[in-house]
């Protein structure tokens, strides 16, 4: 039986879509920003 697609690690995650890489580029920022406006209980998932 092979693997299935998606094997999910938290670390590569948080790295690629946290908040801190988010806060750090203007797109990020952007989209939080848009988040907010929308009025989203979490900013960024995991």
């Amino acid at each position: 039986m092979p693997k299935r697609t998606y094997q999910p690690k938290r670390i590569p995650r948080k790295r690629n879509l946290g908040f801190l890489k988010r806060t750090s580029t203007k797109a990020g920022i952007r989209v939080l920003k848009s988040r907010r406006l929308k009025g989203r209980v979490k900013l960024t998932q995991v």
